[in-house]
Formats: structure tokens, C-alpha cells, sequence
């Protein structure tokens, strides 16, 4: 993502950094986890660099529609001066499920400050990230711990992964037959997710790695088909 601003035949980008130091926001996570045995969550947002920018947050639901969701941010809406550190609390509104997970999106858009230069190009940056709920009874386990209970098998040209678990179980890769498949993402609890399997990709055992609770990738599992 980027924040591009010309002016003549001068061009700078700064960009929207996502847990690095450089130029432009930072935010501090790439998924949040909701503790359900708490009654927030929190990310930090930080602006390094001298741009004074002005941060818009709200929740989605799952299916990225607007409709209201048991979640609000404050501040939904303030000035992010050059510098300066700002704390997003996540407050929960409602109820949810407590046998399962649940996946939202928190967007979080920087929009930059005005510029007395002619002729210049300022652009909003949004970025989206997972916000999941954990119910409390789930906080013993992890999606980790719970991937090897996925099943998994071939319909056409299509991978298909049945999730048993109550966990949103996220991809980090898949790979059937020595070949990576393209566009891998989630599985929600209680459902199943189709991704495309490249051409070639033979063979009835496939290898995968989830992406953990802080972002990274975990360890290989191996399944067949």
C-alpha cells in the first residue's frame, strides 16, 4: 500500500508499515485476538514519520458488509500528529457465540494531511486486518494445537478443507504434490473452504502451515487426501 504525492515531476511514496520502522503509520499487529474473558482488546497505532495524519477505524463483519457489529473502537476518529502514539481500544457491545470463534475486520484507514503544493495527489491508505473472538472456554487450545483435525479432499480441480474444530483456522500455505496452491486463506469453524489447485499437483498427501496467534507461521503439518 501506498501514500503518493506528486508535485511536477517530483514523486514520494511513503508507505503504510506494518509492525517495521520506516515512513508512514504503523500499527501495531497484523491480527488481534479477542479475549473473550475480557471486556477489550487494544492496538497501538504509531506515526513516525513528521506527516500529521488523520486515522479512521470501524469493525466489519466477516462477510465485509457494514452491517453492526457487536464491537466499537475508541477513537473511531482522530489526528495522528507526526510522532506521536495513539491506543485503539476494542470494546465489545453484544453478545457472540462461546462454543466457536468468530471472524470480523478491523479496518483502519490513514488519511494524510492537506499540501499547499499545486497539482498534487494525496491518497487515503486503508489497511484491513482479522479480528477474531475467542470465547472464553476456548483459551486452553490454539487453531495450532487443532489443525491436524482438518480433512481434507480433492472435488474436480479444487482442494476441499472441512473444519471440525471450533477455531478460524488461517493459512499461511498448502501444497499437494510439491506444488504451492495460489490464494490460500481460512476456514471458518464448522465449514469448509475450497482453494484451486494448480495444474499437475498430484498425489494423495498434502503438507500445510497455519498462521499462529501472533502472525507467524507455525510448524508443517501433513494430511492426506
Amino acid at each position: 500500500m501506498r501514500f503518493i504525492k506528486t508535485a511536477g515531476l517530483a514523486v514520494a511514496l511513503l508507505s503504510l508499515m506494518i509492525t517495521t520502522a520506516s515512513a508512514g503509520v504503523i500499527i501495531g499487529g497484523t491480527r488481534i485476538i479477542f479475549d473473550g474473558a475480557k471486556k477489550e482488546a487494544s492496538i497501538n497505532i504509531n506515526n513516525p514519520d513528521p506527516t500529521p495524519w488523520l486515522i479512521q477505524s470501524w469493525v466489519e463483519m466477516q462477510d465485509g458488509s457494514s452491517g453492526k457489529t457487536p464491537f466499537i473502537i475508541t477513537p473511531p476518529l482522530y489526528r495522528l500528529d507526526g510522532g506521536q502514539k495513539n491506543l485503539e481500544r476494542i470494546v465489545m457491545t453484544g453478545a457472540l457465540p462461546q462454543g466457536q470463534e468468530s471472524l470480523f475486520w478491523l479496518n483502519i484507514k490513514a488519511i494524510p494531511s492537506a499540501t499547499k503544493q499545486m497539482n498534487a495527489l494525496q491518497i487515503a491508505v486503508k489497511t484491513r486486518i482479522k479480528l477474531i473472538y475467542r470465547p472464553d472456554g476456548l483459551r486452553a487450545s490454539t487453531p495450532e494445537e487443532q489443525a491436524d483435525k482438518l480433512t481434507w479432499q480433492r472435488t474436480g480441480n479444487q482442494l476441499q478443507v472441512t473444519n471440525s474444530t471450533p477455531y478460524v483456522i488461517n493459512f499461511n500455505e498448502i501444497t499437494v504434490g510439491g506444488k504451492k496452491l495460489d490464494d490460500v486463506t481460512y476456514v471458518l469453524p464448522g465449514t469448509f473452504a475450497r482453494f484451486t489447485l494448480p495444474p499437475g499437483s498430484s498425489g494423495n498427501t498434502l503438507t500445510f502451515k497455519i498462521i499462529n496467534d501472533y502472525g507467524s507461521p507455525g510448524s508443517t503439518h501433513q494430511a492426506r487426501l
